[in-house]
């Protein structure tokens, strides 16, 4: 299944398989070739806008090189004693054939300003790491992901909040603002996000909620959060793996210098998963960009070219 979705200044192409198959099934339909112009076409004109925006903009207080970009193996800065995660940050791109082993002939529908084959393979699969048979699915579970692939919108035209933890795994800035009693974590054209650090505990009864409850405290350097209290209705992946209510996600977050971040997620829903999900991955700082507005409702035309197998 495939679908077109715009955003920052790019056309992001997100791609889901159905488990089990070795290359990725066709559905009849692609946008046509005069499609992809006006799309590649756009996304030049975008890209000749963004100089209006504050983008490479030298951000003042940014440790640098004798060439004037950032420092990133600067050291860590710190707040009150513990690493400072304020910034914008950006997770890194996968590497080189990477995707491609994943989803075969994904690199086929690479266009001028949108290549799928650079985005994290935790964005198209959560599962990327688990071996075959590892992490079993309940019944229900695995109705919902062939209900997901069958629908061929994870959350495309429908517009929906991509929510935790995908929205960490788009290829596009996000900005993390860090106090000493709360973190606030603003997406590109998805729900903040607030993490309280202020001795509070989790809810015993929370209303469902997109992101879910987050309380965080430290593990010497490491930043630990906790997080709860999940709807039903966003998936964890592109390939459309669902959560339940039941889901708790704890998230390591370490700054081990000036431009870089690693985070370890371990996913618990017993509900749904015969064992924890657990993956890494590493963000860089990209302190000269700015976040852009992006509504993913104006102008939608993707689910005309849709349809249902």
């Amino acid at each position: 299944m495939f679908f077109f979705c715009y955003m920052k200044d790019l056309f992001f192409f997100y791609a889901r398989r159905s488990m089990g198959f070795v290359a990725m099934p066709f559905v009849g339909w692609l946008y046509s070739t005069p499609m992809l112009m006006r799309n590649a076409l756009l996304v030049l004109v975008l890209a000749m806008a963004a100089h209006s925006q504050w983008l490479n903009e030298a951000k003042s207080g940014v440790p640098r090189t004798r060439d004037g970009k950032p420092d990133l193996a600067a050291r860590t800065p710190r707040a009150n004693g513990k690493p400072d995660f304020t910034g914008l940050w950006q997770p890194d791109i996968a590497k080189p054939g990477e995707i491609d082993r994943l989803i075969p002939g994904l690199s086929a529908f690479t266009v001028p300003g949108d290549d799928p084959t650079t985005f994290s393979r935790y964005f198209f699969d959560v599962l990327a790491d688990a071996r075959a048979g590892e992490i079993k699915l309940a019944p229900e579970a695995e109705k919902i992901l062939q209900a997901n692939l069958a629908l061929g919108d994870t959350n495309g035209p429908r517009c929906l909040p991509a929510s935790l933890p995908m929205a960490d795994m788009f290829p596009s800035p996000k900005r993390i603002v860090h106090t000493r009693d709360l973190i606030v974590v603003l997406y590109e054209g998805d729900l903040p996000r607030q993490i309280h650090m202020d001795g509070r505990r989790l809810p015993k009864d929370p209303q469902p909620a997109w992101a879910g409850y987050s309380v965080a405290k430290w593990e010497g350097d490491t930043l630990v959060v906790d997080t709860v209290g999940f709807n039903e209705r966003a998936p964890l992946d592109g390939m459309g793996h669902p959560r339940s209510g039941a889901l708790r996600m704890v998230e390591k977050m370490r700054r081990p210098d000036y431009g870089h971040m690693d985070v370890e997620v371990t996913m618990e829903d017993a509900a749904y998963y015969s064992k924890p999900i657990v993956f890494r991955y590493r963000q860089t700082l990209v302190p000269d960009d700015d976040l852009l507005e992006w509504v993913c409702t104006e102008n939608e035309k993707d689910g005309v070219h849709m349809r249902v197998n």
